[in-house]
């Protein structure tokens, strides 16, 4: 029989169509975040926030007022870094969906599906209501979710080595009984703390916002993000062999153990990060990647890039919905993509024009 990856099953197919394609996200992304910082629950007027902009990159424009006051703190410290924070965290949610996808051979994986959600959570329970973690100051939770999350992992990773070389299928069963453990402890801690307002700071934090994003974290996310992206883009081929699964690709020369492993790691370090700087973000990982895929197909040489941008142009726009849905309040964004991206999954789940990839 024989065995092969379908990557042609996209809405497009040449690769001059791809190109035009990349070139057109990019514009569109580019012009998506320069748009979005003019728009905030303070109206400011288009001017007056690009003569911040250029006085902060050219040092052009008056100082008196683009280089202090409460219109410079608007637009350079709250509207700017939590823009381009939301590049970076749509960026990294959709190629870690992407990836977490093929590693475990599961069209229905995100990010978090390895029990990343549930150590997250518990690092932000044990920061909140124990205190654990106060050393990290004012980020503690933030800091305390990213070790939980990075921390399961790694005992993912130990427990589906146990007995044997780990799978697709040892890494689920691992992540869900990590998963199922780590929610226990939470809802255990929780239960006897008896902290009305812990109880509303976890799950504030859990719902995700970029409110809190500073230029000293994006410094940091941002380079690590795009490294990451540019790793598995240029891993496309090992990605589509997982798709086939362990045996055929055994028998086409690769041994997936070490690779999935590997990449389980790095996906998990960028997901740690994402935690620290947005809290739990869920849906973009799931419905991007799916999306991606009735345009450009199944081969992740295309899928991983296109899947970034999209993302990122995504979490954009939610971000700028989540500040001006509500006059003078601002919903958490992870309720705006759950209430957006739920109905386009089904409504994609029930269509199904398109396929995952892997044996025919």
């Amino acid at each position: 029989m024989k065995n092969k990856i379908n990557k042609s099953e996209g809405l497009i197919k040449k690769t001059p169509a791809y190109i035009i394609l990349i070139i057109t996200l990019l514009i569109i992304l580019v012009f998506s975040v320069l748009y979005a910082v003019t728009i905030g629950s303070t109206k400011i007027p288009f001017n007056d926030v690009y003569g911040v902009v250029f006085h902060k990159l050219f040092d052009t424009g008056n100082p008196e007022i683009y280089g202090s006051g409460p219109l410079h703190d608007i637009v350079y410290y709250i509207r700017l870094p939590r823009l381009i924070l939301a590049v970076a965290v749509g960026m990294g949610l959709a190629v870690c969906g992407v990836v977490m996808q093929a590693i475990v051979k599961n069209p229905l994986a995100d990010p978090y599906i390895l029990g990343v959600s549930s150590g997250a959570s518990l690092g932000a329970t044990l920061a909140v209501m124990l205190g654990i973690g106060t050393v990290f100051g004012s980020n503690s939770i933030g800091i305390m979710g990213c070790l939980g999350a990075f921390g399961i992992s790694i005992m993912v990773l130990i427990l589906a080595n146990v007995g044997g070389r780990s799978n697709s299928v040892k890494l689920l069963l691992a992540g869900m009984a990590l998963s199922s453990v780590c929610s226990a402890f939470s809802s255990f801690i929780v239960y006897f703390a008896h902290d009305k307002e812990g109880m509303m700071t976890i799950s504030y934090w859990l719902m995700g916002s970029l409110a809190g994003a500073k230029w000293e974290n994006i410094v940091v996310i941002f380079p690590l993000v795009v490294i990451c992206v540019l790793f598995f883009t240029t891993q496309s081929r090992v990605l589509n062999l997982m798709l086939l699964g362990d045996e055929v690709s055994i028998t086409l020369g690769t041994d997936l153990h070490k690779y999935r492993n590997f990449y389980l790691l790095v996906a998990s370090l960028m997901i740690g990060f994402i935690v620290y700087c947005s809290g739990m973000i869920g849906f973009v990982g799931l419905i991007v990647p799916h999306v991606v895929r009735i345009i450009v197909g199944t081969d992740h040489k295309k899928l991983i890039p296109v899947s970034a941008l999209a993302g990122s142009i995504l979490l954009v726009w939610a971000d700028v919905m989540c500040r001006v849905i509500i006059p003078k309040n601002e919903l958490p964004i992870g309720i705006l993509i759950s209430i957006i991206g739920a109905p386009c999954f089904i409504y994609l789940m029930i269509k199904k024009t398109y396929g995952f990839g892997g044996k025919e």
